[in-house]
């Protein structure tokens, strides 16, 4: 989790937003670096997470990096329970679709857009800089947003709730967030989505489960993708299943290539029926 991640600004469209993002004014920043360590050795390994706040920062206490965390989570979260309860108003089913950079999720995306056909359906794009993402999906016919987060490493609850005003979100429509290619910080921020889906490719080695675990314990559904290539990178899916289910037993998992189709099918009846299953659960409320 990014405790005290410097992105200051968000660009939607070219409107800036700026974000209550706490920083310590004790933070020393003469040049002098002082060092309160509490992370362990084991043998020649450095371990700087070990700390109640599962972060180190230098001259920061364990229990100010804590103090941090929740102010900084807490803004976040009312962000999110507002978009939330909009799509909630509109029976609209929100994926948050998050993973390393290069892992395909935006060729998987315009696949799914286009074979979803004339269901409603809106994208906000999460990148550091450009809005290359936003042209591919748009390509598609589909309406998008590209949010620019600078020096920020994923998307907040802020950034998405100001895209959603320029989206004009039909009721029961998908809302498709591409966050910011990043393993750790999206994993801690609540966008008011329904759920997390954590793309893998399998060029990315059957251990990154194991390294990233906060991401893939806060994912609802990993999609392995690009199994098309696993026959000439020599990597076991199996392995990858169990090491996702190490970190998060109740996972689900479906095996797809965007580029070929296969799997495709499985993922597009997950949507489907988890749209219909949030549609019916907030009729009966």
């Amino acid at each position: 989790m990014c405790t005290v991640c410097g992105c200051g600004t968000a660009s939607v469209e070219g409107h800036s937003h700026s974000h209550d993002h706490a920083h310590d004014p004790s933070h020393d920043h003469d040049g002098h670096h002082h060092h309160n360590h509490d992370h362990s050795h084991h043998g020649q390994d450095l371990h700087f997470g070990q700390g109640p706040a599962g972060v180190e920062v230098a001259g920061m206490t364990q229990e100010r990096l804590i103090e941090i965390e929740t102010d900084i989570l807490a803004k976040n979260d009312r962000y999110a329970d507002a978009n939330r309860a909009v799509l909630n108003g509109l029976g609209a089913f929100a994926v948050n679709l998050v993973s390393s950079p290069g892992s395909g999720k935006t060729t998987l995306l315009c696949k799914t857009i286009e074979a979803l056909g004339d269901h409603p359906l809106a994208v906000i794009e999460g990148d550091q800089q450009t809005a290359n993402d936003a042209e591919r999906i748009r390509a598609t016919g589909a309406t998008a947003i590209q949010v620019n987060t600078g020096k920020g490493c994923h998307l907040d609850g802020h950034m998405v709730g100001h895209a959603m005003e320029h989206l004009e979100l039909a009721p029961g429509s998908f809302l498709m967030i591409e966050n910011v290619g990043n393993l750790v910080c999206p994993a801690g921020f609540d966008l008011g989505e329904d759920c997390k889906v954590a793309i893998l490719s399998v060029t990315e080695g059957e251990d990154k489960p194991l390294k990233y675990p906060d991401m893939f314990t806060a994912s609802r559904l990993a999609i392995l993708n690009k199994v098309d290539l696993a026959p000439h990178c020599d990597v076991d899916l199996d392995l990858y299943e169990k090491n996702l289910r190490r970190v998060n037993p109740g996972i689900e998992v479906i095996r797809v290539s965007a580029r070929t189709g296969e799997g495709m099918e499985n993922w597009l009846n997950w949507l489907r029926s988890s749209l219909e299953r949030k549609q019916g659960r907030v009729a009966a409320e």
